[in-house]
């Protein structure tokens, strides 16, 4: 079997092993006491040894080694058990290995390729054993384990499961780890004993069931200790989980880190999550899916391309690179609308072909497998050792719209002739490339020029010496581009960056950040785009354009450019229209800095297109109201510090203090605290290799002031010292004049007696820092993006539990549960619903009270779950009411703070409390609706939408109301009456004092009638027949409420119905032997309650009393919820 390459130490090892083949590159090893012979006594004694060893321990008899004629170092690439398998994989490397070593002039890189094909051999077999292992039957037989172990809804999607080890702290439970869409969950059972920690539960020592959602996640990393040589640690609720001896430990991370991250912005990044139309289902998210779609993204952060495109196919292959003379091993990445391919050799060589660009072809040699890619500008590309070559020519042949039928014969035989002559010229005359100038695309300004050009154009006669300097910049830049092409299809390579790092000269500036950041593929594909915008945006008034105009004049404002009418209205065109195009992001501060320095080298059009690709790919999420993107890359500049500058953790063990200093450095790409004309050349490193020149800068600069800091006795000391240092920076090779160049935005003040130039900066951030890989920051985004997006999740539940705590009587700890409670409530709606409403309900921008919210489907199930009545029937009908009377603004959405205002009052409130609650649910808003839920009106939300005005009645309004008396409610009509009779006898029902609670409610509902009853002869002393009738005779209302009493009681069965309909009231008038008349009689007059009128009633019934003040246990209700939660959702 090939193994991953490693360095062994060969000083004693040929006494254990037997060289049985060896040639230039490869040594082929027998173990002594394996085979023929036996070795004598020292095969004897090895083999002896490897049969004592432990089964884990024991060496494999065969082995290869890799090393080359200059090096004493060897690597291990292959293993084996038997002779034949041994020598199987020394005909294969003889056979595609050799032939290809020969190419390469040094051992570093001969070294490199053989490792990363071995890497490459090791990846294929592990696609072909995962493939076996999908097993559909037992993938079923999985997913009813998962169904019943979990109980979890039935739209719950299950995405894959591994065996493995969940460690309860020393002890491993062996389980399985099942990963769906939306919870995390393992299961172990041992001796045949179920065991369960579900996280809000109880645990036994048997083993453990484990239930964690996405959302509830903080921290997701690998890690080693003494005890585990490799584990997966996931920390939520506070608590650490840890699961190892997991057979495919990365792939299985790496799933788990897909799916957190999907879980992040569909729930809480959804400004993100939009832009990903193939994860917007969660009932049809796949493990392949999930795969597919992490190898897009590496493919297009890699590339800088649109996020439309998605990798289809991967081809290896190698590439004929003129300037170097030789075939580079790669790989061939094919997208919908790009031919990209990228080296595995260590040249660090890769170019990007549009497929607008293709003009044709070729298959010159079947026996090499070769096709060539001819593009616009006379180039051409060979790859050969194609696998699938003839399948990926047609694929891209249908892709470009080139067809090879006859009728095209003659032209593309005129192409085919062009193309072969090139790739014949470049074979015998490589050292003649002159045929690779491409032709610079013409790109059509909208409207300007580049503001340099306009305000600073270079003079041609002026030979100083930075002049001097800069057309020699110009010489080396032209130079590069004869030999490695020029425009969309330029190869890049080690020579591109290092020109980079030495700075780009100002006349190509535009160009290069248009190629590198590929805002060039984006206006190609969308030509007029951005003028149909500027027409569209004009005149438009919004928040973000009254923003834009107030920082219009803050840009840049020493800059001759931005001191007049042109550069002005460039920018604001530009804010403007990407405000028009995104409103999500709208616009935010540090944009109209960037922008402004974009316009000074690019065209309008481009620099709008520049501001796309910073905004949305290269700096995703720093641009909207939680900089979460920049929080992101800040916690990862920490983590960098703590790896490259030890000494400065020692001094400084809180970090956050670079956090805070360091994040303009990161929103603006230092523009705000450098020179302009030394930032320029930050950005130049920043389109070619994107946060990471930052990140290197950012060690560097810290470096470079190593001492001072660690000196320094406080914060406002250590922000002093590099304040100076960047005041000090300039660029000596800067050709503009003191016009143009200015000082940094942050400090004008240029005191300090040392100067750093920009581009021995940059280098000595390259040397020492260089080291930092894409990859491994990427990684270290998805890290601690869980951990920026959860902090400010608790920075929210904590503000809003401190302005919530004033107004009730909840403990700090029961706020804090409440509201875990309120949100994943929320989530909850979200789980399984592709567009789910609900979702609209979290908005981020908003103040911390209005983030989380719940409409009355979400509401209705939460307030079943924490009712102070256990046995209250017609639940949805009063939870209905509820919810009207606690929406104040009435947009059909409940705020936390509303919710735990109704829960406090049912829960802590005092008797009268508690019964104007009640009265007032059979008052308008609340009563006097339709039943029907309908949210009544729905405030448009969102950046650039809000109603700043409403917000500002709104809080004058909160500081000005009074607090209600029981004297300001309304009267409430005999409907209102009968239906709160009615809603006291649901809240009764099912309670063991059920019977003499129906009796008091009885006596008080005939006792409040008859008092109405006698103000009414009060006032109506005009009429005395029927005054003396009544006078006579108890009144019929008495009577007809009692019997409206007993109605409102007789649809819940109940044995004391029928005895509580036949009070004591009742039973002495004649009046209650004719309920039917009476009733008629009482819908024939109208009658009113003031509220102290069924205060004063109930509160001379003992029983109502002691059931109203009955104390409720809220830790025990919470517990409930938070058990019955998520079952509640299963069983609906």
């Amino acid at each position: 079997m090939w193994l991953k390459p490693e360095e062994i130490l060969l000083k004693n090892a040929f006494k254990l092993w037997v060289t049985e083949k060896d040639n230039e590159y490869f040594v082929l090893q027998r173990r002594r006491g394996y085979g023929e012979g036996g070795g004598g006594l020292t095969g004897l004694l090895v083999g002896t040894l490897d049969t004592v060893l432990d089964s884990t321990s024991k060496v494999a008899p065969f082995r290869i080694l890799h090393h080359t004629p200059d090096s004493q170092v060897y690597w291990s690439i292959a293993c084996g058990v038997t002779k034949e398998e041994i020598v199987q994989h020394w005909d294969w490397l003889q056979q595609n290995i050799m032939r290809t070593l020969s190419v390469f002039d040094s051992s570093e890189d001969i070294t490199s390729f053989v490792q990363g094909k071995i890497r490459g051999l090791i990846a294929e077999e592990g696609k072909t054993s995962l493939v076996l292992e999908d097993d559909p039957e037992k993938f079923r037989e999985a997913l009813l384990r998962f169904e019943k172990w979990f109980e979890l809804p039935p739209e719950e999607k299950l995405v894959t499961y591994y065996s493995c080890s969940y460690w309860k702290g020393k002890v491993p439970c062996q389980g399985w780890l099942y990963l769906s869409t939306n919870f995390l969950c393992f299961y172990s059972y041992l001796l045949g004993a179920e065991a369960a920690l579900l996280q809000l539960q109880t645990t036994w020592s048997t083993g453990v069931k484990l239930v964690i959602s996405w959302d509830e996640i903080w921290r997701l990393e690998k890690t080693s200790n003494v005890l585990l040589t490799e584990s997966i640690h996931v920390l939520a609720h506070g608590e650490d989980h840890y699961f190892s001896m997991l057979l495919h430990l990365n792939e299985t991370f790496v799933i788990m880190e897909q799916l957190a991250d999907y879980s992040i912005k569909r729930l809480f990044d959804k400004e993100a999550f939009q832009r990903e139309p193939a994860l917007s289902d969660p009932l049809q998210i796949t493990k392949r899916g999930l795969e597919a779609h992490a190898k897009s993204e590496q493919f297009q952060t890699f590339f800088r391309l649109p996020k439309e495109e998605n990798l289809l196919e991967v081809h290896e292959s190698f590439l004929y690179v003129p300037f170097s003379h030789y075939n580079t091993l790669g790989k061939i990445c094919l997208s919908e609308n790009y031919l990209c391919f990228a080296s595995q050799d260590g040249s660090q060589c890769h170019v990007i072909i549009p497929m607008r660009e293709v003009v044709n072809v070729e298959k010159p040699d079947s026996s090499s497998r070769a096709l060539t890619v001819c593009v616009r500008g006379k180039r051409a590309l060979r790859f050969s050792e194609v696998r699938d070559y003839q399948r990926l020519a047609n694929t891209i042949r249908s892709r470009c719209g080139i067809s090879a039928s006859p009728q095209h014969s003659a032209s593309s035989g005129a192409i085919r002739g062009e193309c072969q002559s090139l790739i014949n010229h470049f074979e015998d005359n490589p050292e003649d490339v002159t045929l690779m100038v491409g032709q610079k695309d013409s790109s059509k300004a909208v409207s300007t020029e580049a503001l340099m050009t306009v305000f600073h154009p270079q003079d041609v006669e002026n030979l100083d010496p930075k002049m001097l300097k800069e057309k020699m910049k110009e010489q080396s830049w032209n130079i590069h581009f004869s030999e490695y092409g020029r425009g969309t299809s330029m190869f890049f390579t080690k020579k591109t960056r290092d020109l980079i790092v030495r700075g780009v000269p100002e006349a190509l500036r535009g160009e290069l950040w248009m190629l590198f950041s590929g805002a060039v593929n984006d206006m190609a594909t969308h030509p007029g785009y951005y003028t149909e915008l500027v027409e569209q945006s004009l005149g438009t008034s919004t928040l973000a354009t009254d923003e834009i105009e107030r920082d219009l004049h803050r840009s840049l404002p020493d800059h001759p450019a931005f001191q007049s009418d042109t550069g002005i209205s460039a920018l604001r065109r530009v804010l403007t229209a990407y405000a028009y195009r995104n409103p999500k992001i709208g616009y935010c501060q540090a944009m109209n800095i960037l922008t402004s320095v974009l316009l000074l080298y690019a065209k309008e059009e481009e620099a709008f297109w520049l501001l796309v690709a910073v905004c949305e790919r290269m700096l995703p999420d720093y641009f909207n109201r939680r900089i979460i993107g920049a929080l992101v890359d800040q916690a990862v500049f920490e983590d960098l510090i703590r790896e490259n500058l030890p000494q400065l953790v020692e001094h400084m063990t809180d970090l956050s203090f670079f956090s805070s200093v360091s994040l303009s450095w990161f929103l603006t790409l230092f523009i705000s605290v450098l020179p302009i004309e030394s930032a320029v050349n930050v950005v130049d490193c920043f389109f070619y290799d994107g946060i990471k020149a930052i990140l290197q800068l950012g060690l560097a600069v810290l470096d470079y002031n190593m001492e001072a800091l660690i000196s320094c006795h406080d914060d406002a000391e250590a922000v002093t010292i590099l304040n100076k240092f960047f005041d000090s920076v300039t660029n000596k090779d800067s050709p503009l004049p003191p016009t143009v160049q200015q000082a940094s935005v942050g400090n004008n003040d240029k005191t300090s007696h040392f100067n750093v130039d920009i581009s021995e900066l940059i280098r000595e951030a390259y040397e020492k820092y260089g080291h930092i890989r894409s990859e491994e920051v990427e990684s270290s985004r998805k890290r601690n993006k869980l951990h920026v997006i959860q902090t400010l999740e608790d920075t929210t539940k904590q503000n809003v539990i401190r302005v919530v705590s004033q107004e009730v009587r909840f403990s700090a700890s029961q706020l804090d549960e409440l509201y875990n409670l309120f949100k994943r409530q929320h989530f909850l709606s979200c789980y399984w619903t592709m567009k789910s409403p609900a979702l609209l309900h979290h908005d981020p921008s908003l103040a911390y009270l209005e983030q989380y919210q719940l409409g009355f489907q979400q509401f209705s199930v939460l307030f079943s779950l924490l009712e102070p009545w256990a046995f209250c029937t017609n639940k949805s009908t009063l939870s209905l009411w509820i919810f009207r009377l606690i929406d104040e603004n009435q947009d059909g959405l409940v705020n936390f703070k509303e919710f735990c205002y109704a829960l406090d009052t049912l829960y802590s409130g005092s008797f009268t409390n508690k019964l104007k609650f009640l009265f007032k649910l059979h008052l308008p808003p609340a009563f006097d609706l339709p039943e029907d839920g309908v949210i009544r009106k729905s405030p448009e939300r969102g950046r650039g939408k809000v109603d700043l005005q409403a917000y500002l009645k709104q809080w004058q309004n909160e500081i000005l109301k009074k607090e209600e008396t029981i004297k300001d409610l309304p009267r409430i009509n005999q409907t209102q009456f009968i239906q709160f009779s009615k809603t006291l006898y649901n809240i009764f029902h099912g309670d063991p004092d059920e019977e003499s609670l129906y009796r008091a409610v009885a006596h008080v509902t005939s006792l409040l009638l008859r008092m109405e009853e006698v103000g009414r002869r009060l006032q109506e002393p005009s009429s005395p027949p029927e005054s003396t009738k009544s006078a006579d005779s108890p009144p019929a209302g008495a009577g007809a409420a009692a019997a409206a009493a007993a109605a409102a009681a007789a649809p819940e069965e109940s044995p004391s119905t029928e005895e509580a309909s036949t009070t004591p009231e009742s039973s002495d008038t004649p009046g209650s032997h004719n309920s039917q008349e009476a009733a008629a009689d009482l819908s024939e007059i109208e009658w009113s309650f003031s509220f102290e009128q069924v205060l004063a009633s109930l509160l001379n019934e003992p029983a109502l009393v002691t059931f109203f003040e009955r104390p409720v246990d809220v830790q025990t209700k919470l517990a409930q919820a938070r058990v019955a939660q998520l079952k509640l959702k299963v069983n609906k």
